[in-house]
């Protein structure tokens, strides 16, 4: 594993991931590595009531119900769309269900405008049609087709980035549960294997790009990620992404808790301004999701590691939240500049603490870019 730059959730909890199958007694559905209960264990972290003889991490920090939900539909003809804010965990929750449930979380399709037919169902092996024909050794099959063939988790990312004509297509295969090749004379027609089933997400904010049809909905059970707006759960999920990149980095840097919490009220501050502003103009480009918190701190930590001083400063930690959230000039920097201005400057007389230096570091960064 420390070969790989992002090892998959199955290779990077397979030792978690093996135990678990090990103790788990329970029925599972069709060819299932774990039962229902087991995933749900496995994506939450265990409990002391679980009775388990060792503990297992949590790796989402989200409501149970969300969780339930998801593998209930997985157990089910259905398809699961994960819909919410850009950085609520979708990606995440459908790889860590994936690998959880066949251990196999890297069949996936990346919705973008140039996604075609193709991606989701088959290609050809061009030299091999040319010398031999085409025959079902020279198809090259796409991760959704292999999902079906194996009875796995296949994943669709980003699905209102892709066009009608490709969404259309899921239709067939989530109603049918079989992709026809009408280019071979014979075994035309590969049929899904119980257990394959279709995980998509959708960023809420893409709606209009290119809606779902109301009959490719029906195919799918929605489950809506909502963003996470209490700072016990945010700080949890913040600190667990730090360590695990302190880990990978072989960093031995502490985060001070009130670094932590000057960076999660910093977002808290900054969405309450997005939610009281009048229009799209006097609101920052960026979600601020828990995704770009975690963003922010593993470009302060990296720094502070690299060029500081092996250490984490508020200078440092407001450098890196104005590097990363001031996307448009000069819209976004008058917007930071005037949270500034207006909430951190008075907040650092009230206050002290680190806020003066966060104040400071704030400042000299929207200088520099200005």
């Amino acid at each position: 594993m420390s070969d790989l730059l992002r090892a998959p959730a199955e290779i990077k909890y397979a030792e978690e991931l093996d135990w678990l199958e090990s103790v788990d007694d329970n029925p599972k559905p069709f060819s299932w590595r774990l039962s229902p209960k087991m995933v749900r264990l496995f994506v939450l972290g265990s409990e002391r009531s679980d009775g388990l003889d060792r503990e297992i991490s949590p790796k989402w920090f989200g409501d149970r119900s969300f969780v339930e939900r998801s593998i209930v539909t997985l157990a089910s003809d259905r398809g699961l769309l994960l819909i919410g804010d850009p950085g609520t965990g979708k990606s995440w929750l459908a790889e860590l269900l994936s690998a959880a449930i066949c251990r196999s979380s890297t069949l996936v399709v990346q919705g973008t405008a140039g996604t075609t037919e193709d991606h989701i169902k088959y290609s050809w092996n061009v030299s091999m049609v040319i010398a031999k024909g085409q025959s079902r050794e020279s198809m090259i099959p796409s991760p959704i087709m292999t999902a079906m063939e194996t009875g796995a988790i296949g994943r669709f990312e980003e699905l209102t980035r892709s066009t009608s004509d490709v969404q259309d297509a899921l239709i067939s295969i989530l109603s049918e549960k079989y992709i026809s090749v009408p280019e071979l004379d014979s075994d035309s027609i590969v049929f899904a294997k119980p257990g394959f089933s279709i995980i998509a997400t959708a960023n809420s904010r893409d709606r209009g790009v290119n809606d779902l049809s109301s009959a490719l909905k029906r195919r799918f059970n929605f489950v809506r990620i909502p963003v996470v707006t209490d700072k016990k759960s945010e700080a949890e999920i913040v600190r667990f992404r730090t360590e695990e990149l302190l880990r990978r980095h072989r960093i031995e840097l502490d985060v001070p808790p009130t670094l932590l919490d000057v960076l999660l009220q910093s977002f808290a501050d900054l969405r309450a301004s997005a939610a009281a502003a009048g229009s799209d103009d006097e609101k920052l480009e960026s979600a601020l999701s828990t995704a770009e918190q975690i963003g922010v701190l593993e470009d302060a930590v990296l720094h502070g590691d690299f060029f500081g001083e092996r250490a984490l400063t508020a200078h440092t930690l407001a450098s890196s939240l104005v590097g990363s959230l001031a996307r448009r000039e000069p819209e976004d920097l008058a917007i930071l500049n005037k949270y500034l201005h207006g909430v951190v400057e008075p907040r650092s007389r009230a206050e002290g603490g680190s806020w003066p230096e966060f104040l400071e570091g704030g400042r000299e960064a929207i200088a520099t870019l200005s």
